[in-house]
C-alpha cells in the first residue's frame, strides 16, 4: 500500500512555521504519545507575530544617501524627523487614539513628523499591539523600539480579515516602502507556499516562493521554509510524491528506457518519470496527500491512532523495519501543520488577499446595473502630506487581477496645498483626455478613492469631455459606502459581498502605490534641503580615478580629453587654416 486514506487536518497542526498556531483552531482532540517518538513541544503564538525592530539605534552610523535605499536596516540614510510636541504629551495623545482602534487583527504603520512610515508592524488585536507601545509602564525590551518612539508622532492602521491577510500586507507594505525601522522582510523574499500542481499528468509538490498563476492548489504562507522543507520530506516517505521539474506524460515510451532517479531507491518516490506507476495510482496518491492537507474533524486523529497501535504491535514482534516506517509517517502527519489554505484551484497572485475575482465582478455587474460584464476597472487615489508632494495614482485591474502594466502616477503639479477634488480632477483630465476624445477606450468601471464630494469631483471633469466614462462610482473609508454615478443614496453592502471586497482591494492597492510614490518624493526632497543646509554633502558626480593608471599618465589623458571653450575652438580653427611658417 502506497498511502493512507483519509487523515486528517487536525493530524498536522502542531508544527510549521515560526508557531503561527493562531491560524487554525483545534479540535479537542485526545492526547496520546507513542513510546518510539520523541514528545512534541508546540512553538509559542509570539515566535511569529514579535515586533520587528532592529536591535539598537539604527541611526549610530552616517546615514547614506536616498538612492543607496533598500539594503539591510531600512529605508538608507532619510532621517525621521524629530517630533516638535513634548515627548509625555505626545505618547498620551497616541495612547488615546490607540484605545478607539478595532480589536481584530490587521497592520498598523508608524509615521514621523512629517508623514513618512518609518515602521510597519502586525497584530492579532490592534488596539492591544499599538496600545501596548504608549504605555510607560511597559518594558519594551529592544533598544531600537525605544529609538522608534522617539520619532513616533501618528499611527494608521489597516484591519485585515485574517491573520493570514495581515501576514502578508505586512509582507507586501515593508518590501514597497522599505521603512527605517523594520528589520525584516526588506528583500525581495516572501513566505513559502507548498505548491501542489493540477493540470499535469504526474501532479508535482514544490516548496515555492512565486506560486504559478493558475493550475495549482496552494497552502500557505508558512513562516519557516526550513521547516516546511523538513516537512515536505517527511511526506514524501508517506505518499512518495514527485518534487522534480521533468515533463512527464503518460503516453510518452520513452519512459521505460528512463533510469529513475536515487529517491526512487530509497522509496520515497514512485518514479512516475520511469514508467514505474500509472497515471492513476499516482493522482490517487496525490489524491490523498490533498484529502490529508484539507481533511477537517477527528478522522486524522483517529488513523494517527491505529497506525500507533499497529507500530507497537510491529516493535512486539521485531519488526522493526515496518515499525520504523509507521514511526515516520506518523511523524509526517504530524509535521505538516500550523498553516492556511490559500486557494483551491485558483488562481492567484503572490500576496493578493482577495481570491473570487469572478464572484466579486458578478457581484459589482449586478450592483451597477451593468449590461454588459465589467472585464476593466480602474482605481485612483491621492496621497500627500499637509499639501506637500500631492501625487495621484491609478491602478488597473483586468478580470479582477492586477495589471501592472496599466499602472500610472502623476505628481500634482497645478495645485498647492490641500485640495484633494481639483487633485483627483487634475489626475482624471490627464488621464483621460484621450478617451474623452474618442481616442482611447475608457475602462468599464472607474474607482475614485473617497466619497460623495471626491465622486462630483472627477465627474466635473467628465463633464467638460466629448465622451463620458460607463460607469464612475467612488468608496468611502470609514463606512464603506459604495457612491454611484446618478443615484442619490449610497449603497452599503455586506462585508463578505465579494463585489466590496473587489472594490476594497482595488482602493488598497491604489493606495498602497500612491504612498510608495509619495514617500520617495518626501525623501528626495528632504535629502536636498539637507544638503542646501549643510547636513550632508553633495552627491559627487566626480569619477573615481583609476589608481592602477600612474597619474603623470592620467594628466595626460585629462589634457587629452579636455572640453575646449569657444574661443580656444575658434583659436585652433585659426591656427589650423593658417599655420604658422
Amino acid at each position: 500500500m502506497r498511502a493512507v486514506a483519509l487523515l486528517s487536518r487536525q493530524a498536522c497542526l502542531p508544527l510549521l512555521g515560526a508557531g503561527y498556531n493562531a491560524l487554525m483552531m483545534q479540535d479537542d482532540v485526545p492526547e496520546w504519545q507513542p513510546a518510539e517518538l520523541d514528545p512534541y513541544v508546540p512553538l509559542g503564538e509570539e515566535e511569529l507575530f514579535q515586533d520587528d525592530v532592529a536591535s539598537g539605534d539604527p541611526f549610530e552610523s552616517e546615514p547614506v544617501v536616498e538612492e543607496q535605499r533598500g539594503g539591510k536596516g531600512g529605508a538608507g540614510g532619510v532621517l525621521p524627523a524629530i517630533p516638535a510636541e513634548e515627548a509625555a504629551e505626545r505618547i498620551s495623545r497616541l495612547r488615546e487614539k490607540a484605545k478607539e482602534l478595532p480589536t481584530g487583527p490587521g497592520v498598523y504603520l508608524m509615521k514621523d513628523a512629517k508623514d513618512v512610515v518609518i515602521y510597519v508592524g502586525k497584530s492579532r488585536n490592534l488596539r492591544d499591539r499599538v496600545g501596548s507601545y504608549f504605555v510607560p509602564s511597559t518594558d519594551l525590551g529592544f533598544s531600537g523600539k525605544q529609538a522608534l518612539l522617539d520619532y513616533v508622532v501618528d499611527f494608521d492602521v489597516l484591519p485585515c480579515e485574517s491573520e493570514v491577510e495581515a501576514l502578508l500586507r505586512e509582507n507586501r507594505l515593508i518590501k514597497d516602502i522599505q521603512p527605517r525601522f523594520n528589520a525584516r522582510l526588506l528583500d525581495d523574499k516572501t513566505y513559502p507556499y507548498l505548491e501542489i500542481t493540477t493540470r499535469e499528468d504526474y501532479p508535482g509538490v514544490y516548496v515555492t516562493r512565486q506560486p504559478r498563476s493558475s493550475g495549482t492548489r496552494l497552502y500557505g504562507p508558512f513562516g519557516s521554509v526550513a521547516a516546511l522543507k523538513e516537512s515536505v520530506q517527511h511526506l514524501q516517505r508517506v505518499f512518495k510524491f514527485r518534487t522534480c521539474h521533468l515533463e512527464i506524460l503518460e503516453e510518452d515510451p520513452r519512459k521505460k528506457f528512463f533510469r529513475p532517479c536515487l529517491l526512487y531507491a530509497i522509496r520515497q518516490c514512485t518514479a512516475p518519470c520511469a514508467g514505474k506507476i500509472s497515471r492513476e495510482a499516482y493522482r490517487s496518491d496525490i489524491e490523498r496527500l490533498k484529502r490529508f492537507l484539507d481533511s477537517k474533524g477527528n478522522g486524522g486523529a483517529e488513523v494517527l491512532r491505529e497506525m500507533t497501535a499497529e507500530m507497537e504491535v510491529a516493535a512486539k514482534l521485531l519488526e522493526f523495519e515496518k515499525a520504523a516506517a509507521l514511526r515516520d509517517q506518523i511523524k509526517a502527519m504530524r509535521a505538516l501543520g500550523e498553516r492556511s489554505r490559500i486557494a483551491a484551484d485558483k488562481g492567484i497572485q503572490s500576496e493578493v488577499f482577495f481570491q473570487d475575482h469572478r464572484a466579486g465582478l458578478k457581484s459589482l455587474q449586478d450592483l451597477l446595473e451593468l449590461p454588459e460584464p465589467i472585464r476593466s476597472i480602474e482605481g485612483i487615489d491621492i496621497a500627500h502630506f499637509q499639501g506637500e508632494a500631492t501625487v495621484g495614482s491609478l491602478v488597473c485591474f483586468i478580470d479582477g487581477r492586477p495589471f501592472k502594466n496599466g499602472y500610472r502616477r502623476y505628481r500634482i503639479r497645478s495645485i498647492t496645498g490641500v485640495d484633494d477634488y481639483r487633485s483627483i480632477q487634475e489626475v482624471v483630465s490627464r488621464r483621460y483626455r484621450d478617451a474623452g476624445t474618442n481616442h482611447e477606450l475608457y475602462p468599464d468601471v472607474i474607482l475614485i478613492d473617497g466619497g460623495l464630494g471626491q465622486l462630483h469631483a472627477a465627474q466635473e471633469s467628465f463633464a467638460a469631455m466629448a465622451v463620458k466614462p460607463p460607469m464612475v462610482i467612488s468608496l468611502a473609508k470609514r463606512e464603506e459606502e459604495i457612491h454611484i454615478q446618478a443615484r442619490h443614496a449610497p449603497v452599503k453592502l455586506s462585508r463578505t459581498n465579494a463585489g466590496l471586497k473587489l472594490l476594497q482591494h482595488i482602493r488598497d492597492e491604489a493606495h498602497r502605490f500612491g504612498q510608495s510614490y509619495h514617500h520617495l518624493l518626501i525623501s528626495k526632497k528632504r535629502f536636498e534641503e539637507d544638503v542646501s543646509t549643510g547636513k550632508r554633502p553633495p552627491r559627487s558626480n566626480k569619477k573615481k580615478a583609476n589608481l592602477a593608471v600612474p597619474s603623470s599618465e592620467r594628466k595626460v589623458a585629462e589634457q587629452e580629453t579636455k572640453v575646449l571653450s569657444a574661443e580656444e575652438m575658434k583659436k585652433l580653427m585659426k591656427n589650423w587654416e593658417n599655420p604658422p611658417t
